[in-house]
């Protein structure tokens, strides 16, 4: 009888992690254009004055993956995916909040 299995891949991330411009490219499976674009929109805040000197922590590399998933799944703009992941980190800073009550 044939069993069925699933392979999963996946990038563990430190959140002492920093990456450059193409690290990040790498790890999301993107174009440099994309991410400028990202930039741009205010989805990721990149430290350094230019794209050779930018630094994104684990942060930019969670909000940039997110972003791709909900462009891809649901097919929002990048304008709606920046208000989405602003949402999103509001609704869990309240959740951590609350537990703490």
């Amino acid at each position: 009888m044939p069993r069925n299995s699933t392979l999963l891949t996946g990038t563990v991330l430190d959140e002492e992690m920093i990456c450059n411009l193409r690290d990040l490219c790498s790890l999301c499976n993107v174009t440099a254009e994309t991410i400028h674009e990202m930039i741009d929109e205010g989805l990721l805040r990149p430290r350094g004055s230019g794209p050779q000197q930018w630094c994104f922590t684990a942060i930019e590399i969670r909000r940039t993956q997110t972003a791709l998933r909900l462009q891809r799944d649901l097919r929002i703009n990048l304008p709606g995916c920046a208000l989405v992941l602003d949402l999103l980190e509001e609704l869990e800073e309240l959740r951590r909040l609350n537990r703490y009550r």
